[in-house]
């Protein structure tokens, strides 16, 4: 006799709009009608949406699942291997994901406990980029300086936040006039501003050894979320990041007693010298 669309819809939890859509599209299209014209499905027809359901089960869409039943013995196989392939990667990715909420959440309860209000009053243009700030996380998370610093930065009150900031301020215009005054990057002003703000990281936030003020400065170079950190990006100018990196390694080379003899590099150029800060930035 048959099942009627509401019945099967009900067993097989699908919406009748769904068995009609299967029966359109002739992707289960049922043996038999009734009298009145109404759809009716035999077994087969139930194990033919079985077959469907469970290919829609594993992500596989309408027109894929039609080929497979198509030709199942051909087809199948392969399909399934390949759905396996990519459903592991999907993990693999659900899974990372996963690890980054993870940190994030850490990093939000370990970072500036100011409120937004507190925030803007004392960090104004400069933005955490929470992206960056997990990244950072993941990236450094076997870091004991990383962990220290972090640990630092969440101890601060409000008032070593407005002296950390102000303190940032000073060095951020000292940095910006060496760049716009032409000064080498591997000059002496360039390296003085470089060594006080590795002396401002190690005061306010972890011991900055010459090494590793090198990697935060390269990170400065190739991420602007990093960048901005430091100078919002109201007051960057193009090659200021790595005229910055360049300065770091200046001034690490100089406090390790192995810096090179002055080139022609180290001669100030003038304001009339169109390339001024395309020589400085690299």
């Amino acid at each position: 006799m048959g099942y009627t669309v509401g019945q099967v819809s009900a067993f097989a939890g699908v919406t009748v709009r769904t068995l009609h859509h299967y029966d359109r599209t002739g992707l289960l299209s049922p043996g038999d009608r009734s009298r009145a014209g109404y759809r009716r499905y035999d077994d087969a027809d139930l194990a033919r949406l079985q077959q469907i359901l469970f290919y829609r089960e594993l992500g596989f869409a309408l027109d894929e699942i039609a080929e497979i039943l198509a030709d199942p013995q051909a087809n199948a196989l392969e399909h399934l291997k390949a759905r396996q392939r990519r459903l592991a990667e999907e993990i693999a990715r659900l899974q990372r994901l996963a690890e980054v909420a993870e940190r994030a959440v850490e990093v939000q309860r370990t970072g500036v406990s100011l409120t937004p209000e507190e925030r803007f009053e004392v960090f104004g243009e400069i933005v955490f980029d929470l992206s960056y700030a997990t990244e950072a996380q993941l990236k450094w998370q076997d870091s004991e300086g990383h962990r220290r610093a972090m640990a630092r930065a969440a101890a601060h009150t409000k008032e070593d936040w407005r002296r950390l900031m102000g303190e940032a301020a000073g060095w951020r215009a000292e940095l910006l006039a060496a760049f716009e005054d032409g000064e080498p990057a591997d000059g002496e002003r360039a390296m003085d501003v470089a060594e006080a703000h590795r002396l401002h990281v190690s005061r306010w936030f972890t011991p900055c050894p010459p090494d590793m003020h090198r990697r935060v400065a390269a990170d400065f170079a190739a991420d602007p979320r990093a960048f901005a950190l430091v100078v919002p990006p109201s007051q960057q100018r193009p090659g200021l990041a790595a005229y910055l990196q360049e300065a770091v390694r200046a001034n690490a080379s100089r406090r390790a007693g192995d810096l090179p003899a002055p080139t022609a590099s180290h001669v100030r150029k003038t304001d009339e010298d169109p390339d001024r800060h395309g020589g400085l930035a690299r």
